[in-house]
Parts: structure tokens; C-alpha cells; sequence
């Protein structure tokens, strides 16, 4: 007994002394602990973030600039105590308990409400760093980056490095699923109502409860343990935080919001000499004449002359020699309408008969990466590399019409600390060396990402098989990687690898998901078909239509939901968790998402389906097509002809639209409809600008807000006058509304509206119209934008 006392005081005794030698100090927005182990500061971003930053010494590592682009904040007002055994750290959110002895954080928000705890174990180790915390029963992480397994994380194990997926090779293809990583994301939310970073390029394994039910961990295999703690409590502030940290993503083109069509020119790997200059032409030239409205166009891989070094894996910039004139073809793209053409490159440079861009590289020293197990490699970390392979590589092809690259394969760098982080450097080049040399927005888009890569513009997802295994992950990819700080996001309509014979029924719906991405892209390695349309028949073709005709009056939705991407992260294509995160029914839907903020689109995933399960959350929900009205919280099941893609909307929806057009600004748009879905008040912005330049930068934009309210009978309709530096075009205005009952009278700015013989005469004329059948108002305004206008229906 005396011994267990003795002990139990000498216990005591090295707590005491332990905390004795334990201190803290304040500088500004850091505040250093030092510690007999090591020190650990943190530094307060915001009074609803920090960094926590652990050192086995005294000396912490200089900031890096790839992944994290803002260190500097404001003064962030906290306090400090000593309690004796542990520091209480108070911020105007946040409650912080950092126990001494041994060091661990405790966080509440400032009501006391437990958020995160972590558990005093090791935290160095030979290979690597870690930090466990305590797993509270009802808590699921969402995020990751470009998931294909699963949505919710809880329970499972997740690594996260950029690779193509080589975990357990499936029965058809060769890539995981499981361990699928184009783009991964050291960044996870908690359903607690807090965020972690992973401030680190290498690679991590998150635990999240695989191990046990009592706790979780993230680990990186090398480098320090740094980590960024972010406060929501919900998941749209906690997005906007991460992005604060890492960049937002830019506003692209307003036309890159349309189609982007990629081709292989006439030629697939081991096809190559059947490519041509006069492929790319016809193709707009027939994308045209059947009706498929388009902006943009990229040649793959086939352009280029493979040479013997390192063959289709290496870029020597030179045309293959089926390509005669280049130039002419270009033009002749350009004089059908498109926007942009781009190509696709590869980071490794390779000599042609020409140009001997490698040996050329070799002689100047510095471009390409010193050390790599690819000697063609070039160094993009370095600005002067950089621009010698802007001016004698990607020089050859802009300045005859390129103005844009698809940066492929950019997982290729074998260096532990720098592999992550490379995805970033590659993008990064040609996005800002095009954007200065076309003088407009920058675009790139890229396979491999990492934290950041949304700076740059938008990544697609990867080389997926034409297969149904595969269409419904792809979906889920979407929708981890919004939540990841990515929402410039796409997808080859179809798949990409062809394993199996053609399938019309899937095409069919992937096109339909693929018209309600991020952004709309069309391409597939199939020879000769490349997923090109009328390729499946005429009903495929006149679906792609439908739902590209869709995509395209939807154009100033799509494009203010871009700019509330580029203010606060909020994803495009968002999922229902994130809207509704007490609601567990959500947590694994992947094949329904919000995009935007209106409009739930459910994908039909299932070989002849001939009806699916909806879940609807609460609220009030429409029907897209029929306008028929389902309530909140309850599964529904629904027919799924193929022709038709499952869309709802939810009540209180103010969606403006344009009238159909083949390219965007094809015609000016002088009216603006506004689908309204009634339901309490509800709002929405418009946002407008000129579509092109790098002015919304300075704020050089408007808004224009719409107001609807229901009540009592009565419902009234405002359109605001725009709002900011930029002056819109004139245009006026065609309200469609679904009321349940005939209006006695409409009024517009206090004038009475005149009553139209049908739906038609509203298209042309002012006035209103309403449909008994379909229970749908029209009102075609008199007044336009430059002006407030208020529409009173009794």
C-alpha cells in the first residue's frame, strides 16, 4: 500500500514538475507552447480557425506556397489562462483546453458544446506523424477529394496519395474504385460542425474509425504534423474557410459554362495514322448542322508525334505528319463559332525531328527536374523552366491558334514530398501563361490534383470505362470532391475506356448526368465513335440535344452559381448532406445532388430501370417536368423512361434563363426567363459581367436580386435593378410561375396587366396568361432591368 502511495505521489511530483517547465508565449496571432518533447504553436487565422503546427525541437519549417496561399491574417483578439494542468484558450468562438502533460486539444464552440478532443499518444514516429482523436458516437467525415467508394467515411480507411487507383485489380479495367486518386484531398467535415486540414504533400492515411468505434487518426508518411482547424458549424462555412486557405476557384470563360467536345481527330492510340487536320473542321461542321450546341473543342494525345524515347508518354510539340496545316485548321474551327480549341500535353518532354526539345532542355540545365526517374521531366516548380518551355514548346502550337492545354498525367513526379504537390505546378503554367497570352480568363484542364488544385481552373475525372460499374462512382467522385474545396469538376459523358460493346442506354444516361456537371464535356478513346452523338442512333441524338438545349437556357443560373463558387466555394453540384447534414438519409445518396441551389437531379444509374426511389428531404418539391408537388422527408418511387432525367425542384426556386442558342452569346439576350416555384419568401442573384475578362477580380460585376413571396393569397414578384460596376444589357423579363389558382388580376409597377390568349402571345407580348392545365402563370413584363419591378398577383 505504501508503495502504490509512494507511486502515485511520484506521479504527481512529474505531472507538477512537467507542467512547471511547460510555458506559453503570445505573439500577435501565435501563440508558441514550449515544451520539454517539443514545441507546438498555434497560430489563429480567423476566432473560427487555426493551425496547429507540432515540432520535436524548436525551429518549425518555413511556409510553403503551393497548397496554402494565405498565411497573413488580421489581428485575431483571444485570450489565455492558466489553469494549472492544461492552457484555456478562448477566441470569440471558440473554446480551447491544451492539457500539458500530455499536450492535447480539446475544442468547444462558445456555448461549451464539445467539437473535437484528441488522445495523448505518440505522435513522431521513424516514417511518420500522427495525431488520433476521440470518435464521438454519431459523428461522419466527409470530403477526401475525388472519392469513388463512398461519401460517408466513418468506418473506413482511407489513404490518400495521386495515383490512378492501384489498389486490387478489378475483374474488367485497371483501376480500384477503392483506391481510386486522381485528386485527393487532405481535407475532411465533421457532422460535429468542424473541419481538419492536412497541411502537408505527403502522402496520408485517415482511420476514421476503421481500427475502432472509440477513435480516429490521420497520418503522413513523412514531413510535420500540421493540421488547420476550421469551426463551421455548417459544411458551406467550413468550404469557404479551406478555400480561404488554399485559393478560391477562378471564374472561368462565361462560354466554357457550355459543351466542351474532345476528339481523337480521326485517330486512337494504334490508329494513328488515319488522324487529319481535316477531321477537327468536319467535326464543328457537323456538330452544327445536326443541332448540338458547343463552345469548346480540345485534340488529344494523336496530334502529337510520338517519338521513340519515351513514345505517347513524352511531348516533343511537333504535329504528326497527317497534320498538313495546322494553322488552316484551326481557322477553319474558329470561323465555325468555337471559342476555344485546345490540346492535350503530356509533362514530360521528348525530342522530335524539329524541334529536339529534350536534348535542347538538356543543354539549357535548368528546365527539366534534376534527379527524376523520368530524365524528360520538366521542372514546373521553377519559374525560368517554365518559361523556356513556354517559349519553345507550347510557343509552337499558340501561336498558330492553341489557346488552351489538357494537362495529362501529372502523377509523374517519384519524389515523396514533391509528387502530391507536382499536379499543382503543371497546372499552374500553362493556366497562367495562356491566360496572359489570349489576354482573358485562363483555362486547363487537368487529370491529377491535390489541396489547390481548384486555383487552376477545373479537373475531370480520370480514364473510367464506358460500363455501368463505373458510371454511379463517378457521380460520387462529384460529389466528394465539391466537398473537398474542388467544384469546377467533369466527366467523359459515357466513360472513356470502351470494354464491352456499345451501350445506348448507358450513353443515354451519362449524357443526361453529364449536361447537370459542373462543367459539360463529351469525349471517349472508342475508335472510330469518340462518344460522338449521332454515333448511338437518333434517339441518343435527340436526348443529347434535349439536355444540351437544357444546359445552354440555363447558362445565367450555371453562371451565378459559378461566381458564388468563386466568392464562397459553394459547389456547383453539391450534395444533399451538405444542406442537410442532421438528416442521415443523406449521407450515402449519391445518386441524387443539389445542383445549384434549386434544382435535385437524380440520376438513373441502373442497367433497364424501369423506376427508381427518390428520397425527398424536408420541404416542399416539384416535379421539372409535370410540375406535380411532393412533400419533404419520404422516399418516392417514379417511373425513369429514358428519354426523361429525374429533376426537382425545391420550393421557393427563382431559376433565370435564356433562350436557346447553339453558342453562348449566339444573340443577345434581350429576355431574361424566371422560373418560380412559390413557396414562403425566397430569393435569388443573378450575376453578370462581361464573361470574358479578368474584371471580376475588381469587383467589376452586378447582381441582380429577385424576391418572391407567397402569402395569404397573394403572391408578389420583385425584380430588383441591378446592382454593382458592371451595366448588363437591356432586357426584360418572363416570369413562369406555378400558383395553384387563376389570378383575378395582375399588377406590374401599379399598372394592370393585360390578359393573353395563350403561352405563346406571352413569349411576344406584355402581359399575362395562366395555363389551368399545368396551373402555371406567364407574365411578360413591360418594364426591363433598368428599373425596379414589382408584379402583384391576386
Amino acid at each position: 500500500m505504501k508503495k502504490r502511495i509512494l507511486c502515485f505521489c511520484l506521479c504527481l511530483y512529474c505531472i507538477g514538475l512537467w507542467a512547471a517547465n511547460a510555458s506559453f508565449k503570445k505573439t500577435g496571432n501565435d501563440l508558441l507552447f514550449l515544451l520539454p518533447q517539443g514545441n507546438v504553436k498555434l497560430e489563429f487565422c480567423t476566432d473560427d480557425m487555426f493551425r496547429v503546427r507540432h515540432s520535436q525541437g524548436t525551429v518549425f519549417a518555413e511556409n510553403e506556397q503551393w497548397m496554402v496561399r494565405k498565411y497573413d491574417f488580421t489581428p485575431v483578439h483571444y485570450t489565455v489562462e492558466d489553469k494549472g494542468a492544461a492552457w484555456l484558450i478562448t477566441t470569440g468562438k471558440l473554446i480551447i483546453e491544451a492539457t500539458k502533460n500530455p499536450f492535447c486539444l480539446s475544442v468547444s464552440d462558445k456555448n461549451g458544446k464539445l467539437l473535437y478532443t484528441e488522445l495523448g499518444e505518440q505522435r513522431f514516429y521513424k516514417d511518420s506523424v500522427k495525431t488520433k482523436a476521440v470518435l464521438q458516437p454519431d459523428e461522419h467525415f466527409f470530403g477526401f477529394g475525388e472519392r469513388m467508394d463512398f461519401m460517408d467515411q466513418r468506418g473506413r480507411k482511407v489513404y490518400l496519395n495521386v495515383e490512378l487507383g492501384r489498389g486490387i485489380k478489378p475483374a474488367v479495367g485497371g483501376k480500384d474504385i477503392l483506391r481510386a486518386n486522381y485528386c485527393p484531398v487532405p481535407f475532411m467535415m465533421s457532422t460535429k460542425g468542424y473541419g481538419l486540414f492536412f497541411h502537408t504533400p505527403f502522402a496520408t492515411e485517415w482511420n476514421m474509425g476503421w481500427d475502432s468505434s472509440d477513435y480516429y487518426s490521420f497520418k503522413a508518411f513523412g514531413g510535420d504534423l500540421d493540421y488547420y482547424f476550421m469551426y463551421g458549424p455548417d459544411f458551406y462555412t467550413m468550404i469557404d474557410r479551406y478555400t480561404e486557405l488554399t485559393g478560391k476557384s477562378p471564374m472561368l470563360p462565361r462560354f466554357a459554362m457550355g459543351l466542351h467536345v474532345g476528339t481523337y481527330s480521326g485517330g486512337t492510340w494504334k490508329n494513328e495514322e488515319m488522324t487529319s487536320d481535316k477531321y477537327p473542321p468536319a467535326l464543328c461542321k457537323r456538330l452544327r448542322e445536326e443541332g448540338v450546341p458547343f463552345d469548346l473543342l480540345w485534340l488529344d494525345s494523336t496530334w502529337r508525334l510520338f517519338n521513340t524515347t519515351y513514345g505517347n508518354g513524352g511531348c516533343c510539340f511537333e504535329w504528326r505528319n497527317t497534320f498538313k496545316d495546322p494553322k488552316a485548321m484551326f481557322d477553319s474551327c474558329y470561323a465555325q463559332n468555337v471559342k476555344m480549341v485546345g490540346l492535350h500535353i503530356r509533362s514530360i518532354l521528348d525530342n522530335g525531328p524539329e524541334y529536339h526539345l529534350l536534348d535542347k532542355a538538356r543543354e539549357q540545365g535548368n528546365v527539366l527536374y534534376p534527379g527524376a526517374k523520368i530524365e524528360g521531366l520538366v521542372n514546373f516548380f521553377d519559374p525560368k523552366a517554365v518559361d523556356w518551355w513556354w517559349e519553345n514548346g507550347v510557343m509552337k502550337v499558340a501561336s498558330i491558334g492553341a489557346k488552351f492545354v489538357k494537362t495529362d498525367v501529372g502523377g509523374t513526379m517519384d519524389l515523396k514530398g514533391l509528387h502530391n504537390i507536382f499536379p499543382l505546378a503543371y497546372a499552374e503554367a500553362p493556366y497562367r501563361k495562356f491566360q496572359e497570352y489570349n489576354n482573358m480568363r485562363g483555362l486547363t484542364h487537368t487529370r491529377e490534383g491535390y489541396a489547390g488544385i481548384q486555383r487552376y481552373p477545373y479537373i475531370w475525372a480520370g480514364d473510367w470505362g464506358s460500363e455501368w460499374q463505373w458510371f454511379e462512382p463517378v457521380i460520387r467522385a462529384g460529389l466528394n470532391i465539391g466537398m473537398s474545396g474542388v467544384g469546377n469538376w467533369t466527366h467523359c459523358m459515357g466513360g472513356f475506356e470502351q470494354y464491352s460493346p456499345y451501350d445506348t442506354e448507358l450513353y443515354t444516361r451519362w449524357v443526361q448526368f453529364g449536361m447537370f456537371s459542373p462543367i459539360a464535356m463529351v469525349f471517349g478513346m472508342d475508335h472510330p465513335r469518340y462518344h460522338e452523338p449521332w454515333t448511338y442512333g437518333p434517339e441518343a441524338l435527340a436526348n443529347f440535344i434535349k439536355y444540351d438545349s437544357l444546359r445552354y437556357t440555363l447558362i445565367p443560373y450555371i453562371y451565378s452559381n459559378a461566381y458564388q463558387l468563386y466568392k464562397t466555394a459553394r459547389p456547383m453540384m453539391t450534395p444533399l448532406v451538405m444542406d442537410y447534414p442532421q438528416d442521415e438519409n443523406t449521407y450515402q445518396l449519391t445518386r441524387q445532388y443539389m445542383f445549384g441551389p434549386w434544382m435535385m437531379v437524380c440520376p438513373v444509374t441502373t442497367k433497364g430501370a424501369l423506376s427508381q426511389h427518390v428520397y425527398f428531404p424536408g420541404g416542399e418539391w416539384f416535379d421539372y417536368e409535370t410540375g406535380e408537388r411532393y412533400e419533404g422527408r419520404q422516399y418516392k418511387s417514379f417511373l425513369t423512361p429514358l428519354d426523361v432525367l429525374p429533376v426537382y425542384i425545391k420550393a421557393g426556386a427563382i431559376i433565370p434563363m435564356q433562350p436557346a442558342m447553339q453558342w453562348v452569346d449566339q444573340h443577345p439576350v434581350d429576355v431574361i426567363t424566371l422560373d418560380v416555384y412559390p413557396s414562403g419568401i425566397s430569393s435569388y442573384e443573378m450575376y453578370e459581367d462581361d464573361g470574358i475578362s479578368m474584371d471580376y477580380q475588381k469587383g467589376i460585376g452586378s447582381l441582380t436580386r429577385f424576391t418572391s413571396r407567397l402569402a395569404d393569397g397573394s403572391w408578389t414578384f420583385t425584380a430588383d435593378k441591378p446592382v454593382g460596376k458592371y451595366k448588363p444589357a437591356k432586357h426584360t423579363y418572363l416570369v413562369k410561375a406555378y400558383l395553384q389558382n387563376a389570378p383575378q388580376s395582375v399588377i406590374e409597377n401599379g399598372k394592370s396587366l393585360p390578359v393573353l390568349s395563350s403561352v405563346a402571345d406571352a413569349d411576344r407580348n406584355t402581359g399575362w396568361f395562366y395555363d389551368t392545365e399545368h396551373k402555371r402563370l406567364y407574365v411578360k413584363t413591360a418594364g426591363d432591368n433598368r428599373q425596379k419591378i414589382e408584379i402583384v398577383v391576386q
